[in-house]
């Protein structure tokens, strides 16, 4: 009897760890099966094909390198008009803006007391030379007398004390005729004077140009040598560029340069003309002028000038490549297996329409150029693309 107890006991022990062995085989088989479910097929992945594209290799490029300098647009000829006599200024043809042609009145400076000095230099000459015109009549009158009497003592006529007398007339009136003489060109001198400072009330432009500043008002007093107006020239402009000190060895007189007038949105062709010797201390750069011409050029405008330093080799793309995506920049790049993928990369100076790619593309390698609306990051090129 007690035999059979201890069996059943064991019987009824070992069921129990049965039931535990299945359940955790059980448990096992599903996290197995999930595990086998999760592992990626990369061959299961559908990519959208890309069609219509354009797609080149990136290759190094020969280009001229460049030193951009930046300046003013100054005109090449800035005249200070000043007055040269003290006056007030009765009237002003002119404003700021305006364009002037040389020898344009520009003001008049009040001139009631000059004009009476012409006047009275006027008076002065006309009796300097009615004086004169009684001179010579005189003169040739004593010069016929003379001539007379002179055949008359010839044939004994008259006495030698005689002819003295008429010989000295005759020279008193040669000198009374060239006293006349000075006294008309005193007076020509004069009125000549008279007239120079009456035109000294009429100020002129220099040259043809445009009226840049103005200096004075009508009823102001006018002092000579005080600047009245300021007046630029039209005939030609230049870009006044700073260029950093290192530079200077390889900079000539005449090297072709390319100047950018970013107000006028416009471009043209220039030539340094002028090389100033000395160096500022303070930013270790010296000043440099650029002969420019064209219409719309004035002074002050901002001028960005591109110097040539040599050649260089760089990885350039064509402009239409990049691709901007808010503050990120970069291309489509297209792998051995077609898949197409957005790269960022950082990009450098613009040559004729290509950008230099400083880093994020290798020689080689394959971007899309045209096309990019069809394009797309994860995409994979069609077959034969």
């Amino acid at each position: 009897m007690k035999a059979r107890t201890r069996g059943s006991q064991q019987k009824k022990g070992g069921v129990p760890l049965l039931r535990c062995l299945v359940l955790l085989l059980a448990a096992a088989l599903p996290m197995t099966g999930c595990g086998e479910k999760t592992a990626p097929n990369p061959a299961q992945v559908k990519r959208p094909i890309i069609s219509g594209v354009s797609v080149a290799k990136v290759a190094p490029a020969v280009v001229d390198e460049f030193y951009d300098a930046v300046g003013t647009v100054r005109a090449a000829k800035t005249s200070v008009v000043a007055g040269r006599m003290m006056g007030v200024v009765t009237s002003l043809a002119v404003k700021e803006g305006d364009a002037v042609e040389k020898g344009q009145l520009l003001l008049t400076i009040d001139d009631r007391d000059v004009v009476q000095k012409v006047r009275a230099a006027e008076a002065g000459h006309q009796e300097a030379v009615k004086a004169l015109e009684s001179g010579r009549q005189n003169r040739e009158l004593v010069d016929i007398t003379y001539r007379r009497y002179k055949k008359m003592y010839e044939e004994k006529a008259i006495s030698r004390q005689e002819m003295d007398q008429f010989e000295t007339q005759k020279m008193v009136a040669g000198l009374e005729y060239e006293r006349g003489q000075e006294m008309v060109k005193r007076a020509a001198a004069g009125l000549a004077e008279a007239n120079i400072y009456l035109g000294f009330t009429r100020v002129t432009s220099p040259v043809r140009g445009v009226i840049t500043e103005k200096k004075i008002e009508v009823g102001n007093m006018a002092v000579p040598g005080m600047p009245l107006l300021v007046v630029e020239s039209a005939a030609g402009f230049h870009a006044e560029v700073t260029v950093d000190e290192s530079f200077s060895g390889s900079l000539k007189i005449g090297t072709p340069v390319s100047v950018s007038i970013d107000a006028l949105n416009r471009q043209m062709a220039g030539k340094v003309k002028e090389i100033l010797p000395s160096v500022d201390p303070l930013s270790r750069s010296l000043t440099a002028k650029v002969s420019v011409g064209g219409p719309g050029l004035r002074t002050g405008l901002y001028a960005r000038v591109r110097i040539p330093k040599g050649k260089k080799e760089l990885l350039l793309v064509p402009r239409s490549a990049i691709i901007e995506k808010g503050q990120l920049i970069g291309v489509y790049t297209v792998d051995d297996q077609g898949i197409v993928t957005y790269r960022l990369v950082r990009t450098g100076r613009e040559y004729d329409g290509r950008l230099e790619i400083l880093s994020g593309l290798k020689t080689n390698e394959r971007i899309i150029v045209d096309g990019l609306e069809k394009a797309m990051d994860g995409g994979i090129m069609e077959k034969g693309k």
